[in-house]
Protein backbone atom coordinates (compact mmCIF):
# COMPACT_ATOMS: atom_id res chain seq x y z
CA UNK A 1 0.00 0.00 0.00
CA UNK A 2 1.08 3.53 -1.34
CA UNK A 3 -1.17 5.59 0.37
CA UNK A 4 -5.40 6.65 1.06
CA UNK A 5 -6.38 10.08 1.70
CA UNK A 6 -8.23 7.83 4.55
CA UNK A 7 -7.82 7.42 8.38
CA UNK A 8 -10.38 4.93 8.01
CA UNK A 9 -8.32 2.46 5.45
CA UNK A 10 -11.67 2.11 3.22
CA UNK A 11 -11.16 5.29 1.31
CA UNK A 12 -9.77 5.23 -2.62
CA UNK A 13 -6.40 3.44 -1.93
CA UNK A 14 -3.49 3.46 -4.24
CA UNK A 15 -1.23 0.36 -4.49
CA UNK A 16 1.98 -1.22 -5.90
CA UNK A 17 2.00 -4.13 -7.25
CA UNK A 18 5.10 -6.46 -8.38
CA UNK A 19 4.16 -6.75 -11.95
CA UNK A 20 4.86 -2.98 -12.83
CA UNK A 21 1.27 -1.79 -12.52
CA UNK A 22 -0.28 -0.47 -9.65
CA UNK A 23 -4.04 -0.78 -7.83
CA UNK A 24 -6.07 2.31 -7.79
CA UNK A 25 -9.23 1.54 -5.34
CA UNK A 26 -11.85 4.15 -5.43
CA UNK A 27 -15.39 4.72 -5.83
CA UNK A 28 -17.57 2.67 -8.22
CA UNK A 29 -19.38 3.62 -11.01
CA UNK A 30 -23.01 3.37 -12.35
CA UNK A 31 -25.52 4.49 -14.22
CA UNK A 32 -24.46 8.20 -13.68
CA UNK A 33 -22.99 11.21 -15.92
CA UNK A 34 -19.55 10.01 -15.86
CA UNK A 35 -19.82 6.07 -16.75
CA UNK A 36 -21.67 7.35 -19.66
CA UNK A 37 -18.87 9.03 -21.11
CA UNK A 38 -16.52 5.82 -21.39
CA UNK A 39 -16.09 3.31 -23.72
CA UNK A 40 -15.23 0.47 -21.22
CA UNK A 41 -13.69 -2.80 -22.62
CA UNK A 42 -14.83 -6.49 -21.51
CA UNK A 43 -12.33 -6.97 -18.31
CA UNK A 44 -12.32 -3.46 -17.77
CA UNK A 45 -14.00 -0.84 -15.39
CA UNK A 46 -13.50 2.37 -13.66
CA UNK A 47 -13.39 3.98 -10.51
CA UNK A 48 -13.51 7.41 -9.40
CA UNK A 49 -10.72 9.01 -6.46
CA UNK A 50 -9.49 12.55 -5.52
CA UNK A 51 -6.66 13.69 -7.36
CA UNK A 52 -4.69 13.84 -4.42
CA UNK A 53 -4.19 10.15 -4.30
CA UNK A 54 -1.74 10.03 -6.91
CA UNK A 55 0.70 12.16 -4.48
CA UNK A 56 1.69 9.04 -3.21
CA UNK A 57 3.67 7.89 -6.47
CA UNK A 58 6.46 9.53 -4.95
CA UNK A 59 6.88 6.73 -2.46
CA UNK A 60 7.68 4.26 -5.67
CA UNK A 61 9.86 6.72 -6.88
CA UNK A 62 7.74 8.70 -9.35
CA UNK A 63 7.48 12.61 -8.87
CA UNK A 64 5.27 14.53 -6.29
CA UNK A 65 3.25 16.03 -8.87
CA UNK A 66 -0.87 15.99 -8.89
CA UNK A 67 -2.98 14.74 -12.24
CA UNK A 68 -4.14 17.56 -14.28
CA UNK A 69 -4.56 16.33 -17.14
CA UNK A 70 -6.87 13.88 -19.31
CA UNK A 71 -4.03 11.13 -20.62
CA UNK A 72 -5.01 6.94 -20.30
CA UNK A 73 -5.78 5.61 -17.69
CA UNK A 74 -7.45 9.08 -17.06
CA UNK A 75 -10.00 9.41 -18.78
CA UNK A 76 -11.97 12.20 -16.81
CA UNK A 77 -11.27 15.24 -14.78
CA UNK A 78 -13.81 16.25 -12.74
CA UNK A 79 -14.49 20.16 -11.69
CA UNK A 80 -14.80 18.85 -8.07
CA UNK A 81 -11.22 17.56 -7.79
CA UNK A 82 -11.85 14.20 -8.45
CA UNK A 83 -10.38 11.91 -11.06
CA UNK A 84 -11.60 8.70 -13.13
CA UNK A 85 -9.28 5.93 -14.10
CA UNK A 86 -10.03 3.50 -16.19
CA UNK A 87 -8.19 0.05 -16.48
CA UNK A 88 -8.16 -3.67 -16.16
CA UNK A 89 -10.71 -4.97 -13.61
CA UNK A 90 -9.22 -6.67 -10.23
CA UNK A 91 -10.42 -10.40 -9.69
CA UNK A 92 -7.44 -11.73 -8.28
CA UNK A 93 -8.91 -13.55 -4.90
CA UNK A 94 -5.68 -13.36 -2.99
CA UNK A 95 -4.99 -9.66 -3.85
CA UNK A 96 -8.67 -8.47 -3.13
CA UNK A 97 -8.88 -10.36 0.25
CA UNK A 98 -5.53 -8.34 1.24
CA UNK A 99 -7.51 -4.67 0.72
CA UNK A 100 -10.19 -3.63 2.92
CA UNK A 101 -12.84 -2.97 0.66
CA UNK A 102 -16.23 -1.35 1.58
CA UNK A 103 -19.45 -2.42 -0.90
CA UNK A 104 -19.75 1.20 -2.88
CA UNK A 105 -15.45 0.68 -4.27
CA UNK A 106 -13.76 -1.12 -6.27
CA UNK A 107 -10.51 -1.67 -7.48
CA UNK A 108 -8.88 -1.31 -11.59
CA UNK A 109 -4.90 -1.62 -12.31
CA UNK A 110 -3.07 0.11 -14.48
CA UNK A 111 0.66 0.19 -16.01
CA UNK A 112 3.43 1.94 -14.03
CA UNK A 113 4.66 4.09 -17.61
CA UNK A 114 1.16 4.85 -18.03
CA UNK A 115 0.47 6.73 -14.72
CA UNK A 116 4.27 8.15 -14.59
CA UNK A 117 3.40 9.46 -18.56
CA UNK A 118 0.32 11.53 -16.56
CA UNK A 119 3.25 13.09 -14.70
CA UNK A 120 5.67 14.60 -16.86
CA UNK A 121 4.15 17.38 -17.77
CA UNK A 122 1.13 18.95 -17.99
CA UNK A 123 -0.72 19.74 -21.37
CA UNK A 124 -3.90 21.55 -19.24
CA UNK A 125 -6.75 19.90 -17.86
CA UNK A 126 -9.62 18.58 -20.52
CA UNK A 127 -12.96 19.06 -18.23
CA UNK A 128 -14.89 18.83 -20.68
CA UNK A 129 -14.23 15.03 -21.80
Amino acid sequence: MLGTNSTGGDCPTLYATDRESYIVQGWQLFANELLMQLDIGEGETAVEVPTELFEHLRKDGLPAAGVDRVQDPVMILTEQGTCVVQGKAVTDAQALSEMSIPHYETCVEVAKADLAALLEGSRGADLER
